[in-house]
């Protein structure tokens, strides 16, 4: 009798774990892959080393633009749909400025790049849905012309472009040339009445050490080792993007393209660039 009534409660245990399995397993999604990728949710952005004014011997501030369609930077640019804890950057900063996380700053045409006048998820959404005009034929006859309007979404895929507001400058405390980013600009493509191409206009200004921690918990494709991700933060403090220099501090307050052309322009970027490595090697004595 006693062997039965142990049987029996073996079998009750037995069945009541395999339900408790099995509710497991359906509660929670299979895990797609082989391990737990825990490294970037859990990492932290590297501290800026405080900066005295008293320390600053030199600086300079430039602006340069990371185009999106260069190779380089299409970590930046993809995916085109967020998928596996994996989103754009662009993405990224739209769903934290949705949450309340980060704050975006007005980025008024022709105006200052400051961050002086705050801007909401929904006044930045109301400016990038735009609504066209066009022309259509109808039909039937007299088969004459009428304009329709159609209204466009936003498609986080029209960022072509970012801009950055950086300072370069020598601290003699550490003996070192380093760099700060500013301000993050995301630029869209703009088109014009009739849907033809005119550019691109820039969104909203983004202060960029109020997104270092935002980006340290979003990862980035890594085009050589899928166990080798890294942050979006690790990104740009190693530099690991491609850009070219538009302007750079000078006493008329004007951009490169303001006063030269071409490959003129091109040359100018350059030479800005070079200018600032000239001026750390010329300091020391080999």
């Amino acid at each position: 009798m006693k062997n039965v009534l142990f049987n029996v409660l073996v079998f009750m245990l037995f069945g009541l774990g395999s339900s408790y399995a099995q509710q497991q397993v359906f509660d929670a999604p299979p895990r797609d892959g082989v391990y737990d990728k825990i490294n970037v949710q859990n990492h932290k952005s590297v501290p800026y080393v405080d900066v005295r004014e008293a320390d600053v011997m030199w600086e300079k501030r430039i602006w340069r633009v990371i185009d999106l369609k260069e190779k380089i930077n299409h970590p930046l640019y993809y995916p085109e749909k967020p998928h596996n804890n994996w989103r754009s950057l662009i993405t990224i900063l739209l769903d934290a400025l949705k949450e309340g996380a980060i704050t975006a700053y007005d980025a008024p045409i022709g105006g200052t790049d400051e961050f002086l006048q705050p801007l909401t998820y929904q006044q930045i959404e109301q400016n990038l849905n735009r609504q066209d005009t066009q022309q259509l034929t109808r039909t039937e006859p007299p088969y004459d012309t009428y304009d329709t309007v159609i209204a466009i979404t936003f498609n986080p895929m029209d960022i072509k472009q970012f801009k950055l507001k950086e300072d370069w400058f020598i601290d003699k405390q550490r003996s070192v040339l380093d760099v700060r980013i500013v301000g993050l600009c995301p630029m869209v493509a703009s088109k014009d009445e009739k849907g033809e191409d005119r550019g691109v206009k820039a969104i909203c200004w983004f202060y960029f050490p109020e997104l270092r921690n935002i980006l340290a918990h979003q990862e980035v494709y890594n085009r050589y080792n899928d166990a080798a991700r890294f942050s979006f933060d690790d990104l740009f403090w190693k530099r690991m993007f491609g850009s070219y220099v538009i302007k750079e501090s000078n006493v008329y307050d004007r951009s490169i393209n303001e006063y030269l052309l071409g490959m003129d322009a091109l040359l100018e970027a350059e030479k800005i660039k070079d200018n600032i490595f000239k001026f750390e090697h010329d300091l020391w004595e080999y």
